[in-house]
């Protein structure tokens, strides 16, 4: 298995992975699908902005893809990135997600990232137990914060801080 850079040549493949977790999953909490362009404008934007968009491939066929981006909007939260990662529903369980997690681990620190977060939705017990395994540590609980398919969702909010150092030089 690779994992490399995501390019534009990957937006259809990523976009149907996005559309399957819309349809299909509570591991995004969006109603609408996506096409390729908007992927591609997707990995454009986000790449630009410094973030990684990762794509692990086998035999020429994209597995799932992985990011990070800002956490939150606001200047004090530069050094905090949260994550998401997909896999093709039909390929999942053979050790993609642990991987595309394991290579975001590696890049945040070259983007100037301390803490990894990932909010994940609390049934989904597999992606909660790979953050664990991972180092991350369950920091908190948000009961009915969510909604999808007719039904309330609960956010686990788990984080990793990936160094010991002493905070950035205010300015």
């Amino acid at each position: 298995m690779e994992i490399r850079q995501a390019t534009e040549a990957d937006a259809a493949a990523i976009a149907a992975i996005y559309n399957d977790a819309v349809a299909a999953t509570t591991a995004i909490w969006n109603d609408i699908e996506v096409d390729a362009a908007n992927r591609a404008a997707w990995i454009a934007e986000r790449q630009g902005a410094g973030f990684p968009v990762l794509a692990a491939c086998e035999d020429g066929t994209l597995l799932g893809y992985a990011t990070f981006g800002p956490f939150r909007p606001h200047d004090g939260y530069r050094h905090t990135a949260e994550l998401s990662i997909y896999v093709r529903k039909d390929l999942r369980g053979r050790g993609t997600g642990g991987k595309l997690l394991d290579a975001l681990i590696a890049a945040a620190p070259g983007c100037g990232i301390h803490v990894l977060v990932a909010g994940i939705e609390a049934g989904n017990e597999t992606s909660i137990a790979l953050h664990l395994g991972r180092g991350f540590a369950e920091t908190g609980r948000m009961p009915q914060v969510g909604t999808k398919f007719g039904r309330w969702l609960d956010l686990v909010l788990l984080q990793r801080v990936l160094d010991g150092g002493a905070p950035p030089a205010a300015g």
